[in-house]
């Protein structure tokens, strides 16, 4: 494989991704030794990405969230799955927490991995009275 380097800094990087970048307007036969390079230089990339830029998982409402955005489900959706309209809108706004059950029943009714929803998180605020 010709020209291929560590990734050691920004400007290496910019090297890379511009590198890459044509394997997207042509993009190589698999098996090539152009495959190969493309290959190579993507993993290169991640692998400094995520050492030097890496991406927090979302807590697990704003996961839930992009999931049914992501699939176009809506509130309603929610509350079908859970029996409750409000319940629903309370998990969605943090004024309920996941339970086990839930978490189980997004798991095996919409492919949500359960491992992503287990995480723990802060419960909104609750609205004080004033008198």
């Amino acid at each position: 494989m010709e020209n291929i380097r560590a990734i050691r800094n920004d400007d290496d990087l910019a090297w890379a991704i511009a590198e890459v970048e044509q394997y997207f307007v042509n993009e190589p036969d698999p098996g090539t030794a152009e495959a190969d390079r493309f290959d190579v230089l993507s993993v290169l990339i991640e692998a400094y990405e995520d050492e030097h830029y890496p991406i927090d998982a979302p807590e697990p409402i704003e996961f839930l969230k992009a999931h049914m955005a992501m699939l176009g489900r809506k509130q309603s959706d929610l509350a079908k799955l859970f029996g409750s309209t409000p319940r629903a809108s309370e998990v969605l706004n943090k004024k309920r927490a996941l339970t086990v059950d839930m978490i189980h029943r997004l798991h095996k009714e919409w492919g949500i991995p359960s491992d992503r929803l287990v995480e723990p998180y802060h419960l909104a605020e609750p609205e004080r009275a004033y008198a």
